[in-house]
This record gives C-alpha cells, sequence and structure tokens, in this order.
C-alpha cells in the first residue's frame, strides 16, 4: 500500500552530502527525509571508503612498524609480525559500525530527519517513491528535493574482464581469506592505498597502470616519487600498458583441466606481456549512481559520463531539484560532497548563491609516503602562462626528516611569476596530508611566498619543508642553517 507524506526537502541518498543538507536544513528549521538508497547510512566515506581503509592502512603499517602495536591482528613472533585478516576486518567492521550510529544514525535522529530504506526514484517533481526494500511503496514529497546518490566503482571495457572475478575496493572488504598475489588494474589512489595494504598483510602485489605514471591527474614528481617508493619497498609497478584481454588461465588439474587465477594480456612499449597472479583487483575509477532513479521522468539532464549536470550553485535543469556529491562528478572526495551538500539547502531554500572554488581543494593521498597536493601544477601553469615560477626541494634536506630517517619525498611551490603568490603546491613525503592544509591557506587566500618565509615554523618539523621551498626562491637554500628566516 502506499503511503505518502510530506516535508519542505526530501533527499534521495545518505551520505555525506545528505547529512551536511539536513545540518543546515535544520538551521533553516525544515522537515526534512531522506531516502537511503544503496550503501548503509552514511555513504561511500564511512562504510568501504575513507574510514575501513585508513584503518586497515594503519594495521598494514603497525606490521612494518612494530613498537606500540594497538591492533589485535597484528601479532609478532620471534620478531616477525603476523597480520590475522579476518582479525583486521573485524576490528574495521567495530570501527565503521561505531561510525555509523554516532556520526549518522544518532545525527539524522537529532535533527529529527525520518529515514527511508530502500532503492529511491523521482517519480515526479521534488516526490521520491522507495521501489524496492524496507519501506517500499512509501513516497516521500518536499518543496524542493535533493539528489545525492554518490557512486560506485567503475570497470573499464577490457576483453574478458566481465567473466573474471574480480575484487572492488567495496568488495575486498567482505574477503576474510586473502590470496597469496593480487593484480591490480589502475594507478589512482585507490589502487595505492590498496596495493599498500595488501602488500603490508603479506599478499604479492603487482600494479598495472594505463598511462605513463601512477597518479597521472596529479604533478608528475608526485607520481615518480610514489612509483619509486613502491618498488623500494617491493611493489611492482608496470605503467604504460595498453591492455588486450582479461582471462583465467588453465592449470594442470590432472586428469582434467581447472581453471585457477588471473592473466592480464597487455602491450608495454611495444612488447606483448602477460601478468599473472592469484586473484584480480579493480581499481579504476568510480562512475556515478545516476542510473535507474528517474531523472529522465523529472527533467534532470546528465553529463556524458553519467553525472548529473548542475550549475555553479547545484541546480539541477530542474529548478525544484538539486544535486551533490559524487553524483555531479569531480572531485569526489567526502567532504566536498559535505560542503555542496550544504551550499545547495542553503541557494535552494536561501537564495545565497553560493558555489565553491575547486581549484583550492587539496587532494590526499593516505599511502606512506603520504600524497598531498593543492592547486596549480607547474604543466597547468607552463601552459597558461608559457613560464613557470617552480621550485623544489627534497625531504632528505628538511631538517626533521633527517633527524628521524624519514627523508622520502619532496615540496614543490608554484609560484605566479609576476605577484609571487601562491598558486599551488604539490607533496610526497612524511605527514603531507597535515601539511597541506597550510598550503591550502596559502593558496586560497592569494598569500605570497614571502607571506610563508615571515611566518615563524617550530623547529624541527616537517612543516618546516614548505616554508623551505618558499625560501628556495629568495635564496640558496644548501647554504641556509637550520633556523634561518
Amino acid at each position: 500500500m502506499t503511503s505518502t507524506a510530506d516535508y519542505d526537502l526530501v533527499i534521495l541518498g545518505g551520505g555525506a552530502a545528505a547529512f551536511a543538507a539536513i545540518t543546515e536544513a535544520s538551521r533553516q528549521d525544515l522537515s526534512t527525509a531522506m531516502v537511503n538508497t544503496g550503501l548503509p547510512l552514511g555513504g561511500t566515506c564511512v562504510n568501504v571508503g575513507c574510514v575501513p581503509s585508513k584503518h586497515l592502512l594503519a594495521v598494514g603499517d603497525q606490521a612494518a612498524t612494530p613498537q606500540e602495536n594497538p591492533f589485535e591482528a597484528v601479532q609478532y613472533s620471534d620478531g616477525e609480525p603476523t597480520v590475522d585478516w579476518a582479525a583486521a576486518l573485524d576490528g574495521t567492521d567495530d570501527l565503521v559500525e561505531g561510525f555509523r550510529q554516532e556520526n549518522y544514525v544518532d545525527v539524522a535522529e537529532h535533527f529529527e530527519t525520518d529515514i527511508y530504506e530502500g532503492y529511491g526514484r523521482l517519480i515526479e517533481d521534488s516526490t521520491i517513491e522507495v521501489v524496492d526494500g524496507a519501506d517500499e511503496g512509501a513516497r516521500i514529497s518536499g518543496g524542493k528535493a535533493l539528489v545525492a546518490t554518490g557512486s560506485s566503482p567503475w570497470a573499464p571495457a577490457i576483453g574478458g574482464l566481465d567473466g573474471v572475478d574480480y575484487y572492488t575496493s567495496e568488495t575486498i572488504l567482505e574477503e576474510r581469506d586473502l590470496p597469496e598475489s593480487i593484480v591490480m588494474l589502475g594507478g589512482g589512489y585507490i589502487a595505492l592505498e590498496w596495493g599498500q595494504i595488501l602488500h603490508c598483510v603479506g599478499v604479492d602485489v603487482t600494479i598495472l597502470q594505463r598511462s605513463e605514471r601512477v597518479l597521472s591527474g596529479m604533478d608528475g614528481q608526485l607520481g615518480r616519487e610514489m612509483q619509486r617508493a613502491f618498488e623500494a619497498e617491493g611493489i611492482e609497478v608496470i605503467t604504460g600498458n595498453d591492455f588486450q584481454r582479461v582471462r583465467t588461465p588453465a592449470a594442470d588439474g590432472g586428469a582434467e583441466t581447472v581453471q585457477s587465477g588471473v592473466a592480464v594480456e597487455t602491450v608495454v612499449d611495444g612488447t606483448e606481456r602477460t601478468v599473472s597472479g592469484d586473484a584480480l583487483f579493480v581499481a579504476t575509477g568510480v562512475q556515478p549512481n545516476s542510473e535507474g532513479i528517474g531523472l529522465e521522468s523529472v527533467g534532470i539532464e546528465t553529463n556524458p559520463d553519467g553525472t548529473i549536470h548542475v550549475d555553479e550553485h547545484f541546480q539541477t535543469t530542474n529548478p525544484t531539484i538539486y544535486a551533490a556529491g559524487d553524483v555531479i562528478g569531480e572531485p569526489e572526495l567526502e567532504t566536498v560532497a559535505a560542503k555542496e551538500g550544504n551550499h545547495a539547502i542553503k541557494n535552494a531554500f536561501g537564495d545565497e548563491g553560493v558555489s565553491i572554488n575547486y581549484d583550492t581543494v587539496p587532494a590526499v593521498v593516505f599511502t606512506s609516503p603520504e600524497v598531498a597536493a593543492v592547486g596549480t601544477t607547474e604543466l597547468e601553469y607552463m601552459d597558461e602562462h608559457g613560464t613557470c615560477s617552480c621550485r623544489t626541494v627534497q625531504m632528505e634536506d628538511v631538517p626533521r626528516a633527517k633527524a628521524v630517517k624519514n627523508t622520502d619525498g619532496l615540496v614543490q611551490v608554484v609560484k605566479h611569476h609576476e605577484t609571487d603568490e601562491i598558486v599551488g603546491v604539490h607533496m610526497v613525503g612524511p605527514r603531507a596530508a597535515d601539511m597541506i592544509m597550510e598550503a591550502t591557506l596559502a593558496v586560497k587566500f592569494g598569500l605570497t611566498v614571502d607571506d610563508i618565509i615571515d611566518t615563524v615554523h617550530p623547529f624541527p618539523t616537517f612543516s618546516e619543508a614548505f616554508k623551505q621551498a618558499c625560501q628556495a626562491f629568495r635564496r640558496d637554500t644548501s647554504t641556509m642553517s637550520c633556523c634561518i628566516e
């Protein structure tokens, strides 16, 4: 039996954008409801993205760094670490459950948001019908609607891939018994983070990247530095692949032939190669969850890649419906989705006209060493201005890095060639994920290299690398004492 309820705002989706939206809606005293479509409440980040991957990265890192071990999944025998993967996932599940309850379920209850479970579909302006799931048949209508359905792992069109079982960043969290070796397709942040997790817990990992370097969307130095670090760690990285076919090779089964493992047939530098492993992991990106949710029936247009088309204020081509989060495209980040969800509600109900400058959004890869970047790359600046004023310092020249013998990485600063304003910062190294925020503020507010030089930094810290890169515009840093200003 169909039942209908009316609200000021109805939301299709239950992740970061949705919860930022209900937070802002509560501030405006708006009644809200959401249909949580797909993943459990909380969306990608808490369930299958940031929270589990960062927890498991810490587990893997602890396996290589035994002192003060806080993880039950990591045990030591004769000084050598062993990782109980099933126990690691149990710990991950407990962590996710706690985050989901405290940061999503309790928050929705606090803001008096009604939650409908099941797959939702837009059936007319600002009306959502639950078509499958626990609340099938329910309809919720609002003065305005927000689509925040997120994204899912995407697999490329490679011959034979559809006929082979493979892991994704979601399904690997269900695997309690890991294979001895994995071939990984992809070279972005998901591939690098999961490649290092699996390597640290004892899996033999080979990463295959289509482009000429990993992290191809970031500054070239960062990808080259990470490939060097991974290969030194024992992770094989093969770039420049022209994938031909994926298949399950035949193995000697005695009286009968059995299929075992996976083989990726590829061409690298004109040479045919076959890379084999016990299992395949596809980490080639994500696709928007925009199909089957009724967009066409309410006049919402999509872009060629399937993302929902929105204007700078997150309004779709249906003026009563807004969209936010991964479903509208890059950058697919939890914090960006939250900001978009917040701004969508401000614009929908307050006509505030707020938007986001995506050039000042930092990107981070939580590997070891960490990768972080914000703003314009050297190549982008060269393309626009025909010149580049850039400086790079190596972490091996930074006093704190030398003191703790953790010297992998670099910091590059790109400044405007006339105004000296910092327009881009790109780094690999320890604590890069924390260091990038100072750089982000510099890019966002147009600080100059002299503003950073003139700011006293604590000594010895990794953050001095950013200041030292700025000092490199003004002096020869190889003849500089530790605390020179």
